[in-house]
């Protein structure tokens, strides 16, 4: 049963880190680009960054680059997004999901998503 399980989302303040995790389950993570992905309140889901099943590229919207890292352990089998310098408009639910083996940022292009874990970047 595939299963990828998000941890780590809460308030926040304008300025502060977080940082999320997503533990998953039930398929080869090793073999699959993981992405992060991101919707606030009335507005569609958008494509926060991504790694590469190896982890040794990341891709990164322009909203969160050089804000923004994500990770990943191919041994726990977990992909992690630090999240510096957080501004209101980074507040939302945030997705991890698994890609194939060479995703982009287009949401269609992964299988597996998480239930998501809230982020609320408060003034």
């Amino acid at each position: 049963q595939v299963q990828l399980v998000e941890s780590g989302g809460g308030l926040v303040q304008v300025g502060g880190s977080r940082r999320l995790s997503c533990a998953a389950s039930g398929f080869t993570f090793s073999s699959r680009v993981m992405g992060w992905f991101r919707q606030a309140p009335g507005k569609e889901r958008e494509f926060v960054g991504r790694i590469s099943w190896s982890g040794g590229s990341t891709y990164y919207a322009d909203s969160v680059k050089g804000r923004f890292t994500i990770s990943r352990d191919n041994v726990k089998n977990t992909v992690d997004l630090q999240m510096n310098s957080l501004k209101p408009e980074d507040t939302a639910v945030y997705y991890c999901a698994a890609g194939g083996h060479y995703s982009s940022s287009y949401s269609h292009e992964y299988d597996y998503w998480g239930q998501g874990t809230q982020v609320t970047v408060s003034s």
